[in-house]
């Protein structure tokens, strides 16, 4: 089975504390999604690496299309492994028994909905491991309105660049088409560089990388990083009135006078503090 079941992705994501889609990854609701697009990656991984020791959630070093776009979705994945005859025959024939046609990159792209963002392991392949080129780029843009997490290459690149509010994280652009690899499993646990990705998480893809989130942190990664923005506006206004120092402010828990004057200034202003 190439595409997991259901079943099988619920039982990968027992944490889950939302409702599934009909595929079974979590559905982490809209609101908290699309919150997440003001998050930074720095912001996400306090959360999740010093908060709840999820060490292996960052990936870095990419080629990102669209520095100045934000990446935000829930993740669809996808493992391909270098072919072997035997096995790739085994993947062709279940594809077919399911009336699947074209290319396997095309199978995972045709069940693609909107706010999926498609995260590849292609193993870093970047010559002949281009899992789009701008056709699957452009259906990707259309179904899914997101962007792609691909651990391999893309092609057309001019092509993929000029598509309105789409983001791409690659390894490299190469003009061949993929060639020699197989997928091998659709919702399933995958490797993305340094970090573990699961069907369902959210993924934020930002200047300086891509973090993987598992649902069940999501609102946490969110609240914490709303309450750190709104600490700053305070901090950076009291620096400037000259009311406190830069290392009274710069420090993870402010003196007691300091929090009680922040909590009044956001009681004035109609914020909520949280925490």
């Amino acid at each position: 089975m190439i595409f997991n079941s259901p079943e099988r992705i619920a039982a990968l994501t027992p944490h889950n504390p939302y409702e599934r889609f009909a595929d079974g990854r979590p559905r982490v609701p809209d609101d908290i999604v699309e919150r997440m697009r003001y998050v930074t990656n720095d912001e996400a991984w306090g959360v999740l690496e010093r908060g709840h020791e999820y060490h292996f959630s960052f990936e870095g070093g990419w080629y990102n299309l669209h520095p100045e776009r934000v990446l935000v979705g829930r993740a669809v994945t996808a493992r391909y492994v270098p072919i072997r005859p035997d096995l790739n025959d085994v993947v062709q024939g279940i594809g077919a028994s399911e009336g699947r046609s074209g290319g396997q990159n095309t199978w995972i792209i045709d069940q693609l909905q909107a706010g999926d963002v498609l995260v590849v392991d292609v193993f870093g392949k970047i010559e002949d491991g281009t899992f789009i080129g701008d056709n699957l780029g452009t259906t990707i843009q259309s179904r899914a309105k997101t962007g792609l997490v691909v651990d391999g290459g893309i092609r057309d690149l001019e092509r993929v660049y000029e598509l309105p509010d789409f983001n791409v994280f690659c390894r490299g652009v190469h003009p061949s088409a993929i060639w020699e690899v197989s997928l091998v499993e659709v919702n399933g646990p995958i490797r993305i560089g340094n970090a573990t990705v699961l069907p369902g998480d959210v993924v934020l893809g930002a200047r300086e990388g891509v973090s993987f989130i598992p649902p069940h942190l999501a609102e946490e990664v969110v609240v914490r990083s709303e309450d750190v923005r709104q600490r700053d506006v305070f901090g950076k206004q009291r620096l400037a009135e000259g009311t406190y120092s830069s290392g009274q402010i710069d420090v993870s828990i402010w003196e007691e006078r300091i929090e009680q004057d922040y909590r009044a200034w956001a009681t004035a202003l109609g914020i909520e503090v949280k925490g």
